[in-house]
């Protein structure tokens, strides 16, 4: 069966987080305002309605759970970090509540860190991935928008990441366009939230 998606919280404050599942197995989605994020929950879901887009970077500003079926864990997209035509008042409130909801998510299993395939490595990128590390918390990475760079760009790109983050394995390759990667995605969501029990799910689009 394809997974699929289903909204079921949006968290603007800190204080909201009191009603979130945040006990319940889920995989974070975090990334730069412009990475594609929500692009990326699209091609998951199979919609391109469900997470909202805008060719103006920063339209996250909640954190939002969905459900996803039928493993039954959550990915929970986080607000873009880095965007700086809002307010510095906006951007610390987006760090708190982020920081606040990493801070009490019991049942965060790790967190898919979107990085720009097209871009040499980004400072607050390097800063999330070490702040990560020094937390405990599993990162997994994935080079978005990988249809617009040339193989030998993608493949220099995953080599600088696997340095950075001192892991065997490269960073995952995915498209939001094409669908390129979409079931090594999903192969690698479904194994960090749930393990040995990860169901083998019908992820046949393209890849």
């Amino acid at each position: 069966m394809q997974p699929s998606l289903e909204l079921i919280a949006t968290i603007y404050t800190p204080e909201q987080l009191a009603t979130a599942p945040l006990d319940a197995p889920q995989i974070a989605l975090a990334g730069r305002s412009n990475v594609g994020k929500s692009s990326l929950v699209n091609r998951l879901a199979g919609s391109k309605k469900l997470a909202k887009t805008s060719s103006t970077p920063g339209k996250t500003r909640s954190i939002n759970f969905y459900r996803v079926h039928p493993a039954g864990y959550h990915l929970v997209d986080l607000p873009g970090y880095g965007y700086a035509r809002i307010s510095k008042a906006e951007r610390a409130k987006w760090g708190e509540l982020i920081e606040a909801y990493l801070r009490k998510a019991s049942g965060l299993r790790a967190v898919a860190v979107l990085l720009d395939s097209r871009l040499d490595p980004q400072h607050l990128d390097i800063d999330m991935v070490s702040w990560l590390r020094q937390a405990g918390t599993p990162a997994l990475a994935v080079l978005t928008k990988a249809d617009k760079c040339t193989q030998r760009d993608l493949s220099r790109r995953q080599a600088q990441w696997r340095d950075l983050m001192r892991t065997p394995a490269p960073p995952l390759l995915f498209s939001s366009a094409t669908g390129k990667g979409l079931a090594g995605l999903w192969h690698a969501l479904d194994k960090a939230a749930l393990g040995n029990a990860a169901p083998s799910s019908d992820t046949s689009a393209q890849d």
